[in-house]
């Protein structure tokens, strides 16, 4: 737990696994306040953020980028301060000397939905551009249930044992983000 003052030593701070030997996510964060590192698999930062709720963070960013995610490391606080957050934030990401790919280059695909429109093949897209409304909405929840299979795939290949839901209504614009 840090102080509302206190900026912590990104390095000084223990890695957490992003699953657990059971196959779940920290649990010990769920409902909790506070900014977090994400690491890969050989330790190298991919995206400081913080959150109101960093369990149900993690869990988006793990689908997102199921690759990318293998360590972190956490501060909690009691109660939300944005301006404390961002401090800590930003020093974390000196620290680390260059800014890393989720708070960089990559940052709409550690924050945002995911987009399955882009596994296209071109037969789908052809598809899509001669077909009415009903036909292009079917024609994308197929397309984000690949998507989703293939997320799943690689999760349980990592061994996540807990419960992934993907927002149904969001499978109609090809989209994919967590309900």
């Amino acid at each position: 737990m840090i102080s509302e003052t206190k900026i912590p030593i990104l390095s000084e701070l223990d890695f957490i696994s992003y699953i657990d030997e059971t196959g779940n996510l920290p649990e010990s964060l769920q409902g909790k306040i506070g900014i977090y590192a994400i690491f890969n698999e050989q330790k190298n930062l991919q995206l400081v953020n913080y959150s109101r709720d960093i369990y149900l963070s993690l869990k988006q960013h793990l689908v997102r980028q199921p690759q990318s995610c293998y360590w972190v490391k956490v501060e909690t606080i009691d109660r939300p301060n944005r301006t404390h957050l961002e401090a800590v934030r930003q020093a974390w990401i000196e620290e680390n000397g260059i800014i890393p790919p989720g708070n960089g280059v990559d940052e709409v695909i550690w924050n945002h939905a995911i987009d399955a429109k882009l596994t296209m093949t071109d037969e789908e897209r052809a598809t899509y551009d001669k077909s009415d409304g009903v036909s292009q909405i079917k024609l994308l929840k197929n397309i984000a249930r690949r998507v989703e299979g293939q997320i799943f795939e690689m999760l349980e290949s990592r061994g996540l044992q807990g419960d992934i839901r993907f927002n149904p209504k969001l499978k109609e614009q090809g989209l994919l983000d967590l309900k």
